[in-house]
């Protein structure tokens, strides 16, 4: 690992990363597809015949959990690689990825990072992936061959360039990013902040130090995993409590197990609150 760590830098993100004039754009305009809003088991699961798993309603089936966001000035930025991936942007038409932003590394948003080969393709350059400290070192672990200076490359292998974030915000494109600090049990992850925009899957906290992060939000989209209590997720209880006191204008779940049906979770749900589902776009 100290071999290949010393011929391939992680960088760290500057403040003005890529940054250029932006005074013609709304930064706090984005665009948000959801790719997946399952749980890392997805949805129907394997050899499962409840009601969800068996439903169907188009809106009960469910990818893990991703979001693809178009930026105001065209910037298109993946939030995690799933295992779906490949069927998520072919199902969804997702051809154009400019950068990668990294939640945290458990599998269910990690492990279809070999995918981004085919986007190196298309656009012709490597790509900018943004992480946490732990995330990188994961990274770099779990995909050791992309890193190895003797692996064969001809097209096979992804082309990245590792960012280590975590400290405050930075540019992507004109799009100002800010890393919200969440607890996923007792690791602390990323959650992010785009505009009047912010995504915070897989948590059961938030430390008070972020919560003036996510003041006058129009969207938030925040875990909420199952009715029952679980160690690292918020259940849908506490999702809406937590709702309630970020105060977005609306509010959407996401990593929904299968315990939840969508018609009938947001039939129970406060007003401007509702499940997110795969391919919705807001």
């Amino acid at each position: 690992m100290k071999h290949i760590d010393s011929r391939l830098p992680i960088w760290e993100a500057p403040a003005d990363f890529l940054i250029r004039d932006y005074r013609c754009y709304d930064l706090r305009f984005v665009q948000v597809l959801f790719l997946g809003t399952g749980t890392s088991h997805g949805v129907p699961m394997i050899g499962c015949d409840c009601d969800v798993c068996q439903s169907t309603d188009p809106r009960d089936a469910r990818w893990r959990p991703s979001i693809y966001v178009t930026c105001d000035d065209g910037t298109r930025v993946l939030v995690d690689t799933t295992p779906d991936l490949r069927a998520q942007a072919l199902r969804f038409g997702v051809r154009q990825v400019d950068a990668i932003l990294y939640t945290h590394s458990h599998a269910d948003h990690l492990m279809g990072l070999d995918e981004v080969r085919r986007f190196n393709a298309i656009k012709k350059s490597s790509m900018p992936v943004f992480a946490d400290e732990r995330t990188t070192v994961d990274i770099r672990r779990a995909f050791s061959y992309i890193f190895d200076p003797d692996t064969p490359k001809a097209g096979g292998v992804p082309d990245l360039r590792l960012w280590r974030i975590g400290g405050g915000a930075f540019m992507i494109g004109r799009q100002e990013i800010v890393p919200i600090p969440v607890m996923h049990g007792r690791r602390p992850i990323l959650g992010f902040r785009l505009g009047r925009f912010a995504y915070l899957t897989d948590c059961n906290a938030i430390p008070e130090s972020s919560l003036p992060l996510l003041a006058g939000l129009d969207t938030l989209v925040l875990d909420a995993l199952r009715p029952l209590p679980h160690p690292t997720h918020f259940t849908l209880d506490e999702a809406v409590a937590m709702a309630h006191r970020i105060g977005a204008r609306q509010t959407l779940f996401t990593h929904i197990a299968h315990q939840m049906g969508h018609a009938a979770t947001c039939a129970s749900l406060p007003p401007q609150m509702a499940l997110a589902y795969d391919g919705l776009l807001v």
